[in-house]
């Protein structure tokens, strides 16, 4: 029986570790760190004005998918931005890249739909696939689609990847850019090369008053501060 107690307070013990750990994850209530949300069509219907009354110090802004590739855009863009800016939330919008589409043909698709006159946040550009590029011609084609977008609104965007996409391709290239980097284990992310990492997506399975189902979490990363991203509109 004495075994059998001091197996079940070892047990519990692991389990309230667990739990902690999970909790801290998604601190929003318990530390310091700025956060925000990643949303686009796969949240289905969003109710606005229930998830900008998470938003304050802590949860402070929102990246909406536009666009993908060349002709792709996300169907719940233009009600998602008007929503939310209209519920007072801090905006930002980001485009799923496409390595083997034009540049071109990729920045007029997201200029179609990314006024920069509704932007409060700095654009965001999404790399997580090569298409079907070698290593030098993904970086080649990145580059030159972030010199367009930075012609094109005024500032240079940020870039978001996974961990271990940057390592194997990015890596020692995108100076002067800064990034936003997915990793789901728990851990704060550690670049191969060392860079600076400005936000950290730690969740794509958060939860979140006025969306039903997942939704991206993410943090921003030290002394890093939404200033460095707020979008000075042009028209």
């Amino acid at each position: 029986m004495e075994l059998k107690k001091v197996l079940f307070f070892i047990l519990c013990i692991f389990s309230f570790t667990g739990l902690r750990a999970q909790y801290n994850i998604q601190c929003e209530d318990t530390c310091s760190h700025i956060h925000g949300l990643d949303m686009s069509h796969y949240q289905g219907d969003v109710w606005w004005e229930m998830v900008a009354e998470n938003s304050n110090h802590k949860l402070n802004y929102v990246y909406l998918k536009a666009t993908e590739g060349g002709s792709r855009t996300d169907q719940r863009y233009l009600d998602n931005i008007e929503a939310a800016q209209r519920y007072g939330m801090n905006v930002g919008s980001y485009h799923f890249y496409r390595p083997a589409v034009p540049q071109e043909e990729q920045l007029r698709n997201f200029r179609m739909q990314c006024r920069p006159q509704d932007q409060d946040l700095i654009p965001m550009v999404d790399i997580e696939t090569t298409g079907g590029l070698g290593r030098e011609a993904l970086r080649d084609s990145l580059q030159r689609f972030l010199v367009l977008m930075t012609r094109e609104y005024g500032v240079r965007p940020l870039v978001y990847t996974y961990t271990n996409f940057y390592d194997r391709y990015l890596s020692g290239a995108l100076d002067g850019y800064k990034l936003f980097i997915a990793q789901y284990n728990g851990r704060e992310p550690v670049l191969q090369d060392g860079r600076d990492i400005f936000a950290w997506q730690y969740t794509g399975k958060g939860r979140i008053n006025g969306v039903n189902g997942y939704v991206d979490k993410s943090r921003l990363m030290g002394k890093h501060s939404m200033r460095e991203i707020r979008y000075r509109r042009r028209r």
